[in-house]
């Protein structure tokens, strides 16, 4: 599984209905509007770090509003839900 944020600045009149459409991309876990010099977070979550690209490239960057991207790659996953998962063996 590959996981990766993707760091989106937007066009102002795209802020209202962006948050939404990035949701909607298959492989957007989680879509946050946030502070700073980035208007959104994209969290990504894919099977296979060869669908980074296509994500990005055909989906993403794609959608109206949407000016500049910046993409990064995690080598590790840290969170309470992955570790529980991970040494779940069911009841």
């Amino acid at each position: 599984m590959t996981h990766a944020i993707v760091l989106i600045q937007a066009e102002r009149t795209a802020l209202p209905e962006l948050g939404g459409l990035l949701a909607d991309v298959p492989g957007v876990a989680e879509a946050y509007s946030i502070t700073g010099e980035w208007d959104f977070a994209a969290i990504l979550r894919l099977r296979e770090q060869h669908d980074l690209a296509h994500v990005i490239t055909e989906q993403l960057a794609q959608l109206p509003g949407i000016v500049k991207t910046q993409t990064l790659l995690a080598f590790e996953v840290y969170s309470r839900h992955d570790l529980d998962a991970m040494f779940d063996v069911g009841d």
